[in-house]
């Protein structure tokens, strides 16, 4: 196991990092609990398959726990399933000394923390994601939050949880295809800041795509590290933090344009979008021609999509899709940011771009 700790003074946590942690899991709620009791929220995919182990290992220690199972999938980071959601925990008179247990991927990470953050005005909560994507990225740092008809994750707070506990043994029970997309995340560590990683990550694909046990903990665990060091030195996202958004501004236009159906899975936007980033950047003469080509190579290799023209079904045109990426938490003042490259590993946040370039390399992206 790797335990990788996000220090922030008061509400410092760990990130525990391993295979088969799930069955352990009263061991790492020590000195957490003030009662016998664990309030436990997932969707009702991850219910069929980890739940039961975790149920298990709690009341074999004497943990009584009381369970909420939503629909999977991004529509229910609503309004609707939010409401239900803090409904059921008064109905089940949820203490402010309680502890909340988010298992499951990205979606349940994020609406049981903002629903933790808003009850009681605050009550703790514990990140076991089940997915790759929310290993390396949704489940650490804080963030949590529905989407809005006007786009994604526009409503929301930071809030960071008590502990995360990321069982690697969970990864061997998804599908191949929201794998790949927690992959999009993984890649996007290396390109926006560390060269030697996505190196490594080049030189190891093979291994993650079969998912070498040691070889994902070894990816998982720097992923956090890296993003571990940003948020410390960032938190609520004034500066530096919003490098962690490389790509994520042609993705969230994407997910609205698509209806956060599954035609495109968040970590699948990532991908392109990181790719649509370092072809404006190589276009804007800001990075070599050659790293977008190197990327779209290794995300052919994995087997992900590398272009909005592999999204299925019908897409809006390049104006309306820069009009929703104005809806993006980024503007200011009316003026898009974004975050671009002057090479792989070396990203910077770049203001007021020009809407006519963006526009430029999303036809490309829709002819190729």
């Amino acid at each position: 196991m790797k335990k990788v700790t996000v220090p922030l003074d008061t509400r410092s946590y760990d990130i525990l990092i391993g295979e088969d942690l799930i069955p352990y899991f009263p061991i790492h709620l020590e000195g957490i609990l003030t009662r016998n009791f664990l309030a436990i929220i997932t969707d009702k995919n991850v219910e069929k398959t980890h739940l039961s182990r975790l149920v298990k290992a709690l009341s074999a220690s004497g943990i009584e726990t009381k369970i909420l199972s939503i629909d999977p999938g991004e529509g229910s980071k609503s309004w609707k399933t939010l409401q239900m959601t803090v409904d059921w925990m008064l109905a089940n008179k949820i203490e402010r000394n309680d502890i909340v247990v988010a298992l499951g991927g990205g979606v349940v990470g994020d609406l049981v923390g903002f629903a933790a953050a808003i009850l009681r005005r605050g009550i703790r909560f514990i990140q076991c994601p089940t997915s790759l994507l929310a290993q390396v990225d949704s489940s650490v740092g804080g963030k949590t939050g529905i989407n809005s008809v006007h786009g994604k994750n526009l409503v929301g707070a930071f809030y960071q949880p008590s502990q995360v506990i990321s069982d690697i043994s969970t990864l061997h029970t998804i599908n191949e295809r929201d794998f790949l997309a927690g992959y999009g995340e993984v890649v996007k560590y290396g390109l926006l800041g560390d060269y030697d990683f996505y190196c490594w990550l080049e030189k190891n694909f093979t291994k993650i795509k079969e998912r070498d046990t040691q070889t994902l903990i070894t990816a998982v665990a720097h992923s956090c590290e890296m993003k571990a060091e940003i948020v410390v030195n960032d938190e609520k996202e004034y500066g530096d933090r919003a490098l962690l958004n490389l790509g994520h501004t042609f993705c969230h236009a994407l997910e609205t344009a698509t209806g956060y159906s599954d035609r495109m899975l968040h970590g699948e936007g990532v991908a392109i979008g990181c790719i649509l980033a370092f072809d404006l950047s190589a276009k804007m003469k800001l990075s070599s021609q050659e790293d977008p080509v190197r990327i779209k190579k290794h995300f052919s290799d994995m087997g992900m999509m590398s272009s909005i023209k592999e999204i299925s079904g019908l897409l809006p045109d390049a104006d309306t899709l820069v009009e929703l990426m104005f809806q993006d938490k980024k503007v200011v003042n009316g003026k898009l940011n974004l975050i671009l490259t002057k090479g792989i590993g070396k990203a910077f946040i770049a203001r007021d771009i020009d809407p006519v370039l963006i526009k430029s390399v999303i036809n490309e992206s829709l002819a190729s």
